[in-house]
């Protein structure tokens, strides 16, 4: 499979700013061409590249006032090969953290599966579950809501949906994490966030919303939730965001079996 992604991050810099965009592809593909590029009032600012232990890359930004456009493109071929366990990692994912806070949904995850055997079928049940109790709105949460008030409210976007199942996964005892990804089929466009379990010795793709074909999807970040795979995080002065343009094309589109463990490759 031949995917092309693009985005493009249109920022008003009101005060200088130190920003760190995640935008691109993770490390972990084969890719027939790339570019990054940041320009700022139409000059080029530099760029420096950092990458995390999952091969997340990071565009580190040091802007000055003015219009930044941060812009990505590649042509991704074939899928990436998977990575290996990590038994800390497992212990991570399994801890509760800012947005899915596993702990307060323990009885509320024992009640709802509890005598589910197995953790493939509780990855369906809980997907299932989340998807046909939320309904998807878009901007009817904060980013500042994690799964307990997306649990609440009823109503939420992917990011919301992710953390709830993330939640409630951990809850019952199966290490889950968040990812950013581009997502081809995606309609409307724009960058999308699923969930990933730890099922039958591999990390198994999680999308609730079912907005787009899991196999199809291009990793970009990796971590315990939004706080760790946001697309922009701004660590000082001030910058609005003005536009955001996200593309994601796939020389195939392949209907998702809902009941088929996939992983984001």
């Amino acid at each position: 499979m031949q995917r092309t992604v693009s985005s493009t991050i249109v920022l008003n810099v009101t005060e200088p700013a130190d920003l760190v965009f995640s935008i691109a592809a993770a490390g972990v593909y084969d890719m027939s061409s790339e570019h990054v590029t940041a320009n700022l009032d139409g000059a080029p600012v530099s760029i420096t590249e950092l990458t995390d232990v999952h091969s997340t890359r990071l565009h580190r930004v040091q802007s000055g006032i003015g219009e930044l456009v941060m812009s990505y493109t590649a042509t991704i071929e074939g899928a990436a090969t998977p990575t290996a366990r990590d038994d800390v990692e497992l212990l991570t994912y399994l801890r509760p953290s800012r947005y899915a806070e596993s702990d307060a949904l323990a009885e509320t995850s024992a009640a709802e599966f509890r005598g589910i055997q197995g953790a493939a079928e509780l990855l369906t049940a809980v997907s299932s579950w989340v998807g046909t109790r939320l309904s998807y709105i878009p901007g009817s949460s904060l980013p500042t809501d994690g799964a307990v008030r997306t649990l609440l409210a009823r109503s939420g976007v992917c990011r919301d949906y992710s953390h709830l199942c993330v939640a409630l996964l951990r809850a019952r005892g199966v290490p889950a994490r968040s990812v950013a990804v581009y997502a081809p089929g995606l309609d409307p466009m724009d960058f999308h966030a699923v969930a990933e379990a730890w099922v039958d010795g591999a990390w198994r793709a999680v999308d609730a919303t079912t907005l787009a074909p899991r196999s199809t999807l291009v990793r970009i970040a990796t971590g315990r939730d939004a706080a760790d795979t946001a697309f922009l995080n701004v660590l000082s002065g001030r910058a609005e965001l003005v536009n955001v343009s996200v593309s994601a094309l796939a020389d195939e589109l392949p209907n998702d079996d809902l009941d088929q463990l996939v992983s984001v490759l």
